[in-house]
């Protein structure tokens, strides 16, 4: 299993965005950029399992879809494993982001994102808090309605922090962020 850096090491950034029509974005929660989480990074069996002991559900590796997209019924974190890569979050208008093996990033539900390039070896694993895995993947190619907007809403907030478990930093880093 990956071993976590101590929280006091770890560069935490929130990254707020804007609803420009196609991608709603979260106007609660920020997306978190938490640089060097996971150190200089790890095998990706090791952080997937590190993932899963904290609670979250439906693990992969692979890299970052091509095109902008979100999800309106899950939050999602990203653990880059190995390699490095430039996303773009927040949709087509938001922020280029560079990271690099053992950062990592929480995405609240509508939080656009999407690869721009990465390195031959680049590998990232995803993960989602219990129940929501079954999460939905929509392209940004479409306005975004009130309805989305709600469902992205209703989402609960994670229970544990993905990286550092119970007791983790990255909920208090929400706290005090309001729902709505």
């Amino acid at each position: 299993m990956a071993e976590p850096a101590p929280p006091d090491d770890v560069e935490f950034r929130k990254l707020h965005f804007v609803d420009d029509g196609t991608v709603p974005n979260n106007p609660a929660l920020p997306a978190i950029l938490m640089r060097g989480a996971l150190g200089g990074g790890a095998d990706p069996q090791a952080v997937t399992a590190l993932l899963e002991a904290n609670g979250w559900t439906g693990t992969w590796v692979w890299q970052v879809f091509p095109y902008h997209h979100y999800h309106p019924n899950a939050h999602e974190v990203l653990a880059v494993a190995t390699g490095e890569a430039t996303l773009m979050l927040g949709g087509p208008g938001g922020e280029r982001v560079e990271v690099a093996a053992g950062d990592v990033i929480m995405l609240p539900p509508g939080t656009g994102h999407c690869q721009v390039v990465a390195s031959g070896n680049f590998r990232i694993c995803g993960a989602y808090p219990p129940g929501q895995s079954d999460y939905e993947t929509v392209r940004a190619d479409a306005p975004a309605d009130d309805t989305m907007r709600d469902r992205i809403a209703a989402v609960p907030r994670p229970g544990t922090d993905p990286v550092w478990g119970d007791g983790g930093p990255l909920l208090p880093v929400w706290a005090g962020t309001t729902d709505g």
